[in-house]
């Protein structure tokens, strides 16, 4: 219905085509470059179990990824990783030294509170 594509056979798509348009050969891998920009494998259930798609076709959707719709296609953009930390100004990511030794001195008092607490409590028991 041109919401989503289809691999059909996902030993010939790795041996044949993924070669054609990446330096890999490997299904898994351009799994995950699919989940990096957002596409979802479309999960089909039927009479409430989950279909296992060993040999058929796996079914791959984006919300951005519509049959006659190129101008959606700008949309679709490789997720940002959690760990990075991108800034067009690398000094705003700098922790100012000020803020640096309030952050350390909370810190501070907080380890003093929880020994002392945990002095109480041994005392208690």
């Amino acid at each position: 219905n041109g919401q989503s594509f289809l691999v059909l056979d996902e030993q010939t798509f790795a041996k044949e085509i993924l070669p054609k348009y990446f330096k890999h050969n490997n299904m898994a891998s351009f799994v995950r470059q699919l989940n990096m920009y957002g596409f979802r494998k479309v999960v089909h259930v039927d009479s409430g179990f989950v279909k296992l798609e060993r040999d058929g076709p796996v079914e791959f959707q984006h919300p951005y990824f519509k049959q006659g719709r190129e101008d959606l296609l700008e949309h679709i953009k490789r997720k940002v990783s959690e760990n990075l930390v991108s800034s067009s100004r690398p000094e705003e990511n700098k922790i100012r030294q000020e803020d640096l030794s309030k952050i350390i001195s909370s810190a501070q008092k907080v380890q003093i509170k929880q020994e002392t607490i945990e002095s109480r409590l041994s005392a208690l028991k």
